[in-house]
């Protein structure tokens, strides 16, 4: 693989990161254990490495370029070492999962190293012949949620024996791609960025008008202190088709009216009085286009006040609908989402200078993120374990305490909450209040549980 200029956004990530910030997305795979003879420990550690190993991108770590001034680089580690990036890890826990997610919380903490590929997977284990997991970070810089899924997804066998035969037939997993551009190409380019110019003038225009100068202290918004708290939540994906049905909309719909539903009741419990408005979730946008290549992140979001002021949770995902209809209509370049848009059009010497003032005002745009990441339809297995559980874990802004990842995978909808861990120590508290909201959101729609349906609001 060639050298590759980091993509204008990647770049923003990479320089909004400090030590307190980490900007790495996450996800705890959780595996059952083999049904006929069981996977050890060292087996899947080494499985994990040989795979690992062989996909190029892991390979690959950002060095400073001359030129453009300001920008960085793709390059390949000649001192790669998959044993840096892939370790082992122990649970003592009694209970595996409480114990796996505190572990990975506390590997959430610790920013990735610089100078060295920026990914680390740990083996979680457990009791041997008992469930495991796989921590994986990767740098924003190096995936958004989409690519992360398709990196990721080389760990597992059926994906992992696909990529084998490519690249043994002479075809590599990712095309190289140089940072030096066709000469044919340059007359293209410049036309491009004197309509980008307009463009940028517009998206920043629609981001200021979206900041907000009346910053409230919530607990979404507390001083960080670099810790990290990990909760998840489990709920049933074939009574959330059941609600899509009956009030219309999407699924990332309901979803987001559950969250704003936990909101409320997490809120109540705490004692704290209901804001008139908000707070404010940024939800990322894909701006990839189908079948293209998935190079670079390509992120739009929309803005959205989630409504936990109205106490019915219909009425709430119906609010809910109306404002993301709205944010549909007017695209994903307006709003404070849109400045992922406008780091597209930036110099790097802005990224390189103006991050820790980006880094800053986030909280001025939004008070948490929800994001909802795709995953592959057919069932996978590590070693012949299967996957029986996946939740994705998303960054915390500078300034900002909570952000929810949903996932869908094996019928289920997996919940991973990330939140700043003295700002919110009560995170588990949050993900029941998500289990309970969703629950009551299917009894008032669709008239109970129906028969044979599992509770859709268990909690690990």
């Amino acid at each position: 693989m060639g050298t590759e200029l980091l993509a204008p956004l990647d770049l923003a990530f990479w320089h909004l990161e400090s030590d307190a910030h980490p900007m790495h997305l996450g996800a705890l795979a959780v595996f059952a254990p083999d049904p006929g003879h069981g996977a050890s420990p060292e087996h899947v550690l080494g499985l994990l490495r040989t795979r690992a190993a062989a996909i190029p991108r892991l390979r690959m770590c950002v060095r400073d370029v001359l030129l453009p001034v300001g920008g960085a680089a793709w390059t390949v580690d000649k001192d790669f070492d998959v044993h840096r990036h892939v370790r082992r890890v122990a649970v003592a826990d009694d209970d595996f999962m409480a114990g796996a997610t505190r572990l990975a919380g506390e590997l959430m903490e610790q920013p990735l190293e610089r100078g060295l590929p920026p990914w680390q997977l740990y083996l979680i284990g457990g009791a041997d012949g008992g469930p495991f997991a796989v921590l994986v970070k990767l740098h924003h810089a190096l995936a958004d949620g989409m690519r992360a899924v398709a990196i990721g997804a080389g760990i597992f066998d059926e994906i992992a024996a696909t990529t084998t035969r490519s690249v043994s037939r002479g075809r590599p997993a990712v095309p190289p791609r140089s940072w030096l551009p066709d000469p044919r190409e340059v007359a293209g380019m410049a036309l491009g960025r004197i309509g980008e110019v307009g463009r940028a003038l517009g998206v920043g225009a629609s981001v200021v008008r979206a900041g907000r100068l009346d910053l409230r202290s919530t607990a979404f918004t507390a001083p960080s202190s670099g810790t990290r708290r990990l909760a998840t939540a489990d709920l049933d994906a074939t009574a959330l088709q059941r609600i899509r049905r009956a009030e219309g909309g999407t699924a990332n719909d309901i979803l987001l009216a559950v969250v704003a539903g936990a909101l409320r009741r997490w809120m109540a419990g705490r004692g704290e009085a209901l804001p008139g408005t908000g707070p404010r979730a940024l939800v990322p946008v894909s701006r990839r286009r189908p079948g293209g290549a998935i190079t670079g992140n390509r992120l739009s979001a929309y803005l959205l006040d989630l409504p936990v002021g109205a106490a019915d949770s219909r009425e709430r995902l119906r609010a809910v609908r109306a404002a993301m209809d709205r944010n549909k209509a007017a695209g994903p370049l307006k709003g404070a989402g849109a400045v992922a848009v406008l780091a597209d059009q930036l110099h790097p010497l802005a990224h390189r200078f103006g991050a820790p003032l980006a880094a800053n005002a986030a909280r001025m745009l939004f008070d948490l993120l929800v994001t909802s990441v795709p995953l592959p339809r057919s069932a996978l297995s590590l070693a012949g374990c299967p996957l029986s559980a996946l939740y994705p874990m998303a960054p915390l802004a500078r300034g900002q305490s909570l952000a929810v990842a949903l996932s869908t995978y094996g019928g289920r909808v997996h919940v991973g909450l990330v939140a700043d861990g003295k700002a919110l120590p009560d995170l588990d508290r949050l993900a029941a209040a998500v289990g309970e909201e969703f629950a009551e959101l299917e009894e008032l729609v669709t008239g109970g549980l129906r028969s044979g349906a599992r509770a859709p609001g268990s909690v690990t």
